[in-house]
């Protein structure tokens, strides 16, 4: 497999693209806003440029990974010849299986169909397609170029030759891929979604304020953000869509989101990309401050 195309050019969607450009692969980056192409090849470039400023690589390193990438905001020509497609669209049922849907019609029969989901079903993501045995999770973590961890998640019909595949694929990569199976969250947002929920339900409940709750896990438990930090970094919107998928899966009372959460995805407080959420980010995210709301 050397020609990737990925579905998406936000903040997975172009870390993917920088991750398999990088390892030498040919990248159709898609996306349907011209304007968030243009946004997601100035922060491959910005990330390339703080890696040679660090000097990881050199200057001829970041010029090839940004040649092997190309960009298409029509679906139909940018997976011409592709060997496998990484979808990593918002994290959204109906869009995932509409991507899927139209990817089964336009790509060859061999053709591998991965999807970033953190959370959605593979076995009903590849439900709408005619090759199920050729559907598969490929879970990269966030910042991607950096995070070495993927979740491989295997749907009802992923058959043994595409997960040996993709586990290599990974690897060659330079990433740690985990076989996982395909139920409500994976293993990664199982377990960190509702500690996330937990802390919001712990400051919602007066128990202590945001910069306490996350001192006490970076402090008590060697986390290296907190969880209410890390909720903002990943983005309040997607914590609460982990949640609702967990929620509807499992039928367990103990993944309901937080009402806090729910108010403050309501209200537009989405974390690090609108600015605030449990912290202020309107001087960068390096310099966050406590958001009013929690003072």
């Amino acid at each position: 497999m050397r020609k990737i195309a990925v579905i998406g050019a936000g903040t997975m969607g172009n870390g993917i693209a920088h991750t398999f450009a990088q390892s030498g692969y040919e990248v159709s980056l898609i996306d349907i806003s011209a304007d968030s192409l243009h946004c997601g090849m100035n922060t491959i470039e910005k990330n390339l440029d703080r890696m040679l400023k660090r000097e990881k690589i050199s200057e001829d390193d970041k010029q090839n990974t940004l040649d092997k990438i190309t960009t298409f905001t029509s679906m139909n020509d940018g997976i011409t010849g592709v060997d496998i497609v990484v979808e990593a669209a918002t994290e959204n049922m109906d869009i995932k299986l509409k991507i899927f849907s139209q990817l089964d019609e336009l790509c060859g029969e061999n053709v591998i169909l991965a999807s970033n989901t953190s959370s959605i079903s593979i076995t009903k993501i590849a439900s709408v397609t005619n090759r199920p045995d050729k559907v598969i999770g490929m879970h990269f973590m966030n910042p991607v170029p950096v995070m070495k961890l993927v979740e491989i998640i295997r749907g009802y019909a992923t058959s043994n030759e595409v997960t040996g595949l993709i586990m290599q694929l990974s690897r060659d990569l330079k990433k740690s891929p985990v076989e996982v199976n395909d139920y409500p969250g994976f293993v990664a947002n199982r377990i960190l979604m509702p500690m996330i929920n937990e802390a919001v339900y712990t400051l919602y409940e007066g128990v202590a304020g945001v910069e306490e709750i996350d001192t006490v896990m970076m402090l008590g438990m060697a986390h290296p953000m907190g969880p209410l930090h890390l909720a903002d970094f990943i983005g309040l919107d997607v914590c609460l869509s982990i949640l609702e998928v967990l929620n509807d899966g499992f039928g367990n009372p103990k993944y309901a989101p937080c009402p806090l959460l729910v108010n403050m995805v309501t209200a537009g407080k989405l974390g690090l990309k609108s600015g605030e959420g449990f912290y202020d980010y309107s001087e960068g995210p390096k310099n966050k401050k406590l958001s009013k709301q929690f003072i």
